[in-house]
């Protein structure tokens, strides 16, 4: 009886179901996770793909068993939903893991194909899917402040600028998220340092045509535009290289371009998408992430900013507007900025 017992127990330390509960023990232990970077696009000259990137591969290089691919899908979004189901298929990655508002509508696709499949997308809202878990930054609020500043140099004495109260904004594409908030966000900013600013919004139709887009910036400056937002990826060159040459501004979302043209980009917003980047890893690695949800994250959460500390802004701004814009910011960063969010 005794001997069958023995024999019992180590037929029991064997069996499959112990296995795979060590195996489980073991993963949890090691941090083991292999993540796709899914870039709809190109790296290179777009700044949250660039952060995005970075944050992934910062993270996999202080995490023992963590390891990361970073795809560049290209610019045919007609192609995406192939090459990412293509990818997924190899059963290789336990995360995708992107960002772009059009994203999770193709993750969505992929994923009825690949039940067990997770995805994080960042910069997008998509809410309802157990797949899927989105972080959507509050776009509007940044807009508003850029746009504010924007306002504040088009009715400025700076030396670039003119009497007609005219500022632009030129995308490589439209899409819901610029449409319903960045572009609207930056026009009521500017519209709160002075309600007679109109905006001249131009589409390049791409995210590379840097002459196309140096075409529009300059019949908009024609028109009296001298201040611009850019969200066009490798094409935003070409409205930088306009503004240089024809004495206009140009501030920018996301990230700090302000040594591309000192002097020419005199205001950079910043996206901390390398930091949240690392800490969804790190969450996914711990089990926290909550998917089938959206989390909007901003100012006051610590995600979006300005970057004030840099020459291109305090040595190019004139005093009288910086003071203003800064206690701007002040009061969006204290929550004493009132504004409505559009629905997307």
């Amino acid at each position: 009886m005794k001997r069958g017992l023995i024999i019992l127990f180590i037929l029991f330390l064997n069996c499959p179901l112990f296995a795979i509960g060590a195996k489980d023990t073991g993963k949890a232990k090691s941090g083991d996770l292999s993540v796709l970077v899914y870039i709809t696009g190109v790296v290179a000259g777009s700044p949250p793909y660039e952060l995005l990137a970075a944050g992934a591969e910062s993270f996999a290089a202080e995490h023992n068993g963590v390891r990361v691919k970073i795809y560049e899908a290209g610019f045919n979004q007609a192609e995406w939903e192939e090459q990412l189901t293509s990818l997924v298929a190899s059963g290789e990655y336990d995360l995708v893991l992107g960002s772009n508002p059009s994203l999770p509508e193709i993750c969505a696709g992929v994923g009825e194909k690949f039940p067990d499949q997770k995805f994080i997308i960042t910069d997008a809202k998509y809410e309802g899917n157990p797949r899927i878990g989105t972080y959507l930054y509050n776009q509007y609020e940044q807009s508003l402040y850029l746009g504010y500043l924007a306002g504040l140099i088009t009715t400025s004495d700076m030396s670039g600028g003119n009497a007609s109260k005219r500022i632009g904004f030129i995308a490589a594409q439209e899409y819901p998220l610029l449409s319903r908030h960045i572009v609207p966000g930056f026009l009521e900013g500017a519209r709160r340092a002075d309600s007679q600013i109109s905006l001249d919004f131009r589409v390049i139709g791409n995210w590379y045509d840097a002459n196309k887009a140096a075409e529009l910036a300059s019949s908009m400056i024609d028109s009296g535009v001298d201040v611009f937002a850019v969200i066009a990826g490798g094409a935003a060159q070409g409205v930088i290289r306009t503004a240089q040459d024809r004495g206009a501004y140009v501030v920018f979302h996301n990230t700090n371009e302000y040594g591309l043209a000192p002097g020419v980009i005199v205001g950079c917003g910043i996206m901390e998408q390398k930091k949240l980047t690392e800490e969804i890893l790190s969450d996914v690695l711990a089990g926290k992430i909550r998917y089938g949800t959206c989390v909007t994250i901003g100012v006051k959460e610590g995600y979006l900013g300005f970057i004030a500390d840099d020459p291109g802004y305090y040595d190019h701004v004139p005093a009288p507007v910086r003071e203003k814009f800064d206690s701007f910011m002040k009061d969006i960063r204290a929550g004493r900025v009132d504004y409505a969010i559009p629905p997307l």
